[in-house]
C-alpha cells in the first residue's frame, strides 16, 4: 500500500513556505514511484505497493510528479499522526478520563460532536489556533532544512529549540521527541520505527473513522 487515505488529503492544499533562511548544507533528494514502491515492501511484503487510482503518477497544481509525491507523502504521516492521537482520545474519553479543570469537568456528553459543542468559543479558538501554529511552523523552515516538495524529509517538524529568536516566547517543549527519546538510537533502529509509525498511522486513520 503505497499512499493510504490520500483522496481525503487533496482538500488540503500545500502552503509553500513565504520565508527562508539559507538552507543548511545537505544531501536533497526527491522521493520517486521507484522509493514508494521499495517502502512498500518494508511495510507490508504481503500487500506491497498498492496504488488502484494512480495518485502516486499525479502532478497537483501545476507541481512536478516528485513535489507531488513529497507532498502526499508528508501529508500521510501527519494524518497519521492526528489520527493516532485521535483514537488515543476517544479511548480514554470512552473510559471516563478527562481533564479535571473547569470548563472541561462540567462536561457530561460523550460522543466528540457533542463535546466540541459544549466546550466556550475561547476553548475552540484555542484549539484552531493552536494547530494553525504548528501547521505554518512545519511549512515555515526556519531552521534552513529544505521543504518536504523540495527534497526535504516527509513528516520532519523543526524544533522550537533550534531557532528561539523566531518565537515570540520560550515554547519550552519540542513538538517532535521533547525529551530527547531518539537522541542516541542507532540509525537503522530509528528507521525501523520510522515504518512503524506510518503502519500505525493508517490504521488509526481507519480507527478514527
Amino acid at each position: 500500500m503505497a499512499l493510504s487515505m490520500a483522496p481525503s488529503m487533496l482538500a488540503f492544499a500545500p502552503v509553500m513556505p513565504a520565508l527562508r533562511a539559507p538552507t543548511q548544507a545537505m544531501d536533497v533528494r526527491m522521493e520517486t514511484i521507484a522509493d514508494l514502491e521499495n517502502l512498500a515492501q518494508k511495510l507490508n511484503p504481503a500487500v506491497g505497493y498498492w496504488d488502484p487510482i494512480g495518485l502516486s503518477k499525479a502532478e497537483f497544481w501545476d507541481n512536478t510528479n516528485e513535489e507531488t509525491i513529497g507532498w502526499l507523502r508528508h501529508s500521510e504521516i501527519k494524518h497519521g499522526r492526528v489520527a493516532m492521537a485521535g483514537f488515543v482520545g476517544y479511548c480514554l474519553q470512552a473510559n471516563g478520563v478527562k481533564f479535571p479543570w473547569a470548563p472541561f469537568d462540567a462536561i457530561t456528553a460523550t460522543s466528540p460532536p457533542e463535546q466540541w459543542d459544549a466546550l466556550p468559543d475561547a476553548a475552540k479558538w484555542q484549539i484552531i489556533l493552536g494547530v494553525g501554529f504548528l501547521e505554518w511552523w512545519s511549512e515555515i523552515r526556519f531552521d534552513g532544512t529544505p521543504h518536504y516538495m523540495k527534497g526535504g524529509k516527509p513528516g520532519y517538524v523543526p524544533a522550537f529549540d533550534a531557532v528561539p529568536e523566531k518565537l515570540p516566547h520560550w515554547v519550552g517543549l519540542n513538538l517532535w521527541d521533547p525529551f530527547k527519546f531518539t537522541a542516541n538510537v542507532p540509525a537503522e533502529k530509528k528507521q525501523a520505527q520510522l515504518v512503524t509509525e506510518i503502519n500505525n498511522g493508517r490504521l488509526a486513520m481507519l480507527g478514527i473513522m
